[in-house]
């Protein structure tokens, strides 16, 4: 993160991280902002400019929908990261795995940052632990699994989440897909093929993981990261991976489960982490719609049952199994559609289709329109939280 941005954001975790925020994200942004809104604000000794208002009024209707993407590329292969940047995308995801020293991916990720045409961008890893640790060069502790953290002792997993805060500000990353928050019930772990056969979960209980899924998302907070509570409602009960099956169901889970409480408690932190919304379908919740293209799951239960006003994530939805059957572009406007923020592709080549599919949709239907105003009003209002609006 450029110097500039480093220390806006530390100002706003010292403040406080809401105290940054302006607004509320669900209230609707109009889709042209008013040509007299920068002049007014101006014009008025007590007024206090609005971040938020000034970068949309500087922005036109594509880089609005732009900030919606969280576009992918290879750790092997950064040079992509190039382009996305310079297009105005919400941000970048550094998929795999990569040996890279810190110091060398923050120089790639500081050239990303002075090549974005508008806000900062959000510069994204899965950096859980395990066998779930994108980083491992010089500058980064290998990390024991989730359920080696979460039975440390209290202060010892501070400690590491600390540690993991720090080594990912150093790198320039300002957003971590972490902590998991699924709870996979003690003596089904190997029938649990995305979370539990791989020791990802922080224990067997609600409480076990609500407590180390904090200490977490509070250490990358102490350093200027954002973390990911994901994968709502939860994937601890499923016996399929969306990433690899085309059909993934939870038949258990309610509205009242103490999963789902779980991740509203948490979302509720002041550090003001993501949700990533799961690609599973709860039949509890809604039959017939995946969570993620679901407004039952995430307007009803994650915003309005749980009070949940912040960034939603997709998990991946360019080359998961589990949204295989709709077109690409399908797939950003339903997700949006449902109460969703940004959507991640590990496909960055269909972010064009899936920007066009949301401009032509919100073009034909003032009140999808409607929620895309208010999502990217949400996005920006995030990224003010973590000083990458221009000042």
């Amino acid at each position: 993160m450029p110097p500039a941005r480093r220390l806006a954001a530390l100002g706003c975790l010292l403040l406080g991280l809401g105290a940054c925020s302006s607004g509320s994200s669900a209230k609707p942004i109009p889709s042209t902002p008013p040509a007299t809104s920068a002049s007014a604000t101006s014009s008025s000794p007590s007024a206090t400019p609005d971040p938020v208002a000034t970068t949309l009024a500087g922005m036109d209707r594509r880089a609005q929908v732009a900030q919606l993407f969280l576009a992918g590329v290879r750790l092997e292969d950064l040079s992509a990261g190039d382009e996305l940047a310079a297009d105005g995308v919400g941000g970048i995801f550094m998929a795999g795995r990569s040996a890279a020293a810190a110091t060398e991916l923050a120089a790639t990720v500081d050239d990303w940052q002075s090549a974005a045409p508008g806000p900062g961008l959000w510069v994204a890893v899965d950096q859980e632990g395990g066998s779930v640790q994108s980083l491992r060069g010089s500058g980064f502790e290998m990390l024991p699994s989730a359920l080696d953290q979460g039975a440390l002792p209290p202060d010892q997993l501070a400690g590491l989440a600390d540690r993991l805060g720090a080594s990912l500000d150093d790198a320039g990353v300002n957003l971590d897909l972490a902590p998991v928050v699924d709870v996979v019930p003690a003596g089904t772990e190997s029938a649990n093929p995305p979370i539990g056969a791989f020791d990802r979960q922080y224990g067997s209980t609600a409480a076990a993981v609500e407590a180390a899924a904090g200490t977490i998302v509070e250490g990358l907070a102490a350093h200027g990261v954002t973390a990911t509570l994901k994968h709502f409602p939860g994937l601890g009960r499923v016996q399929g991976n969306t990433d690899t099956s085309a059909v993934v169901v939870d038949d258990t889970t309610t509205a009242d489960d103490e999963q789902v409480a779980a991740f509203g408690d948490l979302a509720r932190s002041p550090a003001a982490p993501f949700v990533m919304a799961s690609s599973a379908t709860y039949t509890l919740l809604d039959p017939t719609t995946p969570a993620a293209f679901s407004s039952a799951v995430l307007t009803g239960l994650l915003r309005e049952r749980l009070g949940f006003d912040g960034v939603v994530v997709s998990d991946d939805v360019g080359a998961a199994r589990a949204v295989e059957g709709l077109p690409p572009g399908e797939r950003a406007v339903r997700f949006l559609g449902a109460g969703g923020t940004m959507v991640l592709t590990v496909d960055a080549t269909i972010v064009p289709e899936m920007i066009d599919a949301v401009l032509a949709r919100a073009a034909a239907d003032p009140a999808f329109a409607a929620q895309v105003d208010a999502a990217v009003r949400t996005a920006l209002e995030a990224k003010q939280r973590a000083g990458l609006l221009p000042t």
